[in-house]
């Protein structure tokens, strides 16, 4: 059973900064893709960012190109999102758990989130 903790959200005005984190088993983030993903309750839950296990290659969505930064710590078996210059549409409840892979295979999978808010 996968295991998955996100921490670090929290409520922030427009242009504020949060750092996410999310802890999982050692075998899970050294062999894998790994994402970050967002649901708010107006969208699916959509992938904004993801990293490779072996050179640390990264991936964003368009919508947070340039504000957001994926980044790993394979010792701590953790990975990260420095999100800055945040907008009100990036309020969502944010996951971490594998990429490239289809959803649906994630099932029952996910974390319980950490609630991004972004408001004035």
């Amino acid at each position: 059973q996968v295991q998955l903790v996100e921490s670090g959200g929290g409520s922030v005005p427009p242009g504020g900064s949060l750092r996410l984190s999310c802890s999982g088993s050692p075998n899970l983030f050294r062999r894998y893709i790994m994402g970050w993903y967002r649901q708010s309750p107006e969208k699916p839950r959509e992938l904004v960012a993801q990293i490779f296990p072996d050179d640390s290659a990264t991936n964003y969505a368009n919508s947070v190109k340039g504000r957001f930064t994926i980044s790993r710590d394979n010792a701590a078996s953790t990975i990260y999102l420095q999100m800055n210059s945040l907008k009100p549409e990036d309020t969502a409840v944010y996951y971490c758990n594998r990429a490239g892979v289809a959803l649906a295979s994630l099932s029952g999978s996910w974390g319980q989130g950490t609630q991004v808010t972004v408001s004035s």
